[in-house]
């Protein structure tokens, strides 16, 4: 019988900060070595940051990485540490070295190469062929990577050459179902080989993925040992028994509410503060309309960032409401931030005043309301470069799925934190996030009179959402399966919903893609997100 305790490093290692990433994984490795552990292994491409996209495609940057990797070999004396790291021999592979005794004791390179959703790992890696096995404190473990543990055949060649537990490192970016099938994956890997399985996941935001950590343990009978929380940095301790082949998890962190909304919330944090930081940017502006799209992103900037980083502005004109402006300037006293108010009817004016000889002979329509957005992109993109700070879109999936915003108008910023986000989620959010609020004995984030009204754009009189677009209950739902269920047409009739109302929204969809090519990246946090997910052609004759 045989005991192995051991680390996870469940953190963020940011693309393409190899030196950096480096100095992390050797602080790791040291914390892990004080904590008595004899192995700690790191997420996919730890060095590289994930994805590297075609920084892959650049010899000095895999040099770099490759020299990096020499060096914590060094530094790994009475610890064993698994890096994960590009590595090039020719053709480039997506590796895993075990770094023991100052040297690089062995690589192991993907098998299963993803190539659907958001990855794209066969335009940059060759795959492997083989499970690599180690026996470290006489404990047989084997080492495979990510996609490696949603095919049987990688995890059935490390139990074939004597694997008793199985260590997977992953950049397995959130979705709202990707949990379900990690556990009902690793569960089936278990019963299959016998082997129990330790499943370390990186955290953090990259551009438009975000990446949870919720990383597992599974015993060799399929049973859950442990799971991590979502969003949150940590070294995990843990004990194998190899006689039982059962793991045992060493106080690990815990979070209060891990129901779906305070999940999500928690990536929508971690995306906007991952994004601004790692950028470089000292903050963000928002305009602040008095609308739930703005103020739940308001508020979610403020957590991710806190107030004293955070600008909102109102800009209102004739339609503005006064509960828009009570609503907006509630809010922005109530969470702290930089506050302000920038009248856009005289440059609305101007704008009309100069057009109206062109305009000759042409009854007013929706151009003279989307001069409005425009006029407050123009206003928003100013003051970001003014004050250097980086501007947030404020629309969400239902919107951008049927064009229902203005391009160059309110599409205008550098990030969209809720573009993967549909209408009724936004709704479903806020109230999670008052809710919230209320069992830490503080304030509501967002203006319960935000939350109740009717949905507008206030480009005209007495507007709704709803004069132009079906029911927001109705509108995902037909949203949702046409784009994540990839439904047609007519299996969505089949369920119910009114054949001109699905013809006209599908319509919408696909006559809008030249929008959303255009839109601000924003994280993804569905299984089928416009842009990096789902990619339609602008020019296409399929109806």
């Amino acid at each position: 019988m045989a005991s192995l305790r051991f680390a996870l490093a469940q953190f963020d290692f940011p693309v393409g900060a190899v030196a950096a990433n480096a100095a992390k994984v050797g602080d790791l490795l040291a914390q892990a070595r004080e904590g008595g552990a004899s192995l700690v292994a790191f997420p996919e491409l730890a060095l590289s940051g994930y994805p590297p996209e075609d920084l892959l495609l650049r010899p000095s940057f895999l040099v770099a990485c490759q020299c990096e990797l020499n060096a914590l070999a060094g530094a790994t004396n009475g610890i064993a540490a698994l890096v994960g790291h590009p590595h090039s021999e020719g053709e480039v592979y997506n590796a895993a070295s075990l770094l023991r005794h100052g040297i690089i004791e062995l690589t192991t390179h993907k098998q299963a190469l993803p190539n659907y959703g958001v990855f794209d790992d066969k335009r940059y890696f060759r795959p492997g062929s083989d499970s690599a096995v180690a026996l470290i404190d006489g404990v047989r473990v084997g080492m495979i990577i990510c996609e490696d543990i949603w095919e049987p055949e990688p995890a059935a060649k490390a139990a074939a050459a004597g694997a008793e537990l199985i260590v997977v490192i992953n950049a397995s970016p959130w979705d709202d179902a990707k949990q379900t099938g990690r556990e009902d994956v690793l569960t089936a890997r278990a019963l299959e080989t016998g082997c129990a399985i330790a499943y370390v996941n990186m955290v953090g935001g990259q551009d438009e993925v975000v990446y949870d950590g919720a990383s597992i343990l599974v015993n060799g009978d399929g049973s859950i040992a442990a799971r991590a929380p979502s969003f949150v940095d940590a070294m995990l301790w843990a004990e194998f028994d190899s006689e039982t082949r059962t793991l045992r998890a060493d106080n690990w962190p815990t979070v209060p509410d891990a129901s779906y909304e305070a999940t999500l919330y928690a990536a929508l944090v971690r995306g906007i503060r991952d994004y601004i930081e790692k950028n470089g940017f000292p903050g963000v502006l928002l305009g602040l309309s008095g609308g739930i799209d703005s103020a739940l992103t308001l508020a979610l900037a403020v957590d991710a960032l806190g107030a004293d980083r955070v600008t909102a502005v109102m800009m209102p004109t004739r339609y503005t409401s006064q509960l828009s402006l009570d609503g907006a300037r509630a809010q922005a006293e109530q969470v702290g931030v930089d506050y302000h108010i920038i009248n856009i009817e005289p440059m609305v004016d101007a704008f009309i005043g100069a057009l109206t000889p062109a305009f000759a002979g042409k009854t007013a329509d929706t151009t003279e309301e989307n001069l409005q957005s425009r006029t407050r992109g123009v206003t928003l993109m100013a003051l970001s470069n003014k004050h250097g700070r980086l501007l947030l879109a404020t629309g969400n999936k239902s919107e951008m799925a049927v064009g229902y915003a203005t391009l160059y108008g309110d599409m205008c910023g550098a990030y969209a934190p809720l573009k993967d986000v549909y209408k009724t989620v936004v709704y479903r959010l806020s109230r999670w996030r008052n809710a919230h609020a209320a069992r830490l004995g503080e304030p509501e984030a967002i203006p319960s009179a935000v939350i109740d009204r009717p949905p507008s754009a206030e480009l005209r009189d007495n507007q709704t959402d709803q004069d132009s677009l079906p029911p927001y209950d109705e509108l995902d739902a037909i949203l949702a399966r046409f784009i994540e269920g990839e439904e047609s047409q007519a299996e969505i009739t089949a369920q119910g919903y009114h054949a001109d109302t699905v013809r006209r929204v599908v319509r919408l969809v696909l006559l809008n893609e030249f929008k959303r090519r255009q839109s601000a990246p924003g994280p993804r946090v569905t299984t089928r997100a416009f842009g990096r997910e789902r990619r339609y052609p602008i020019t296409s004759g399929w109806k």
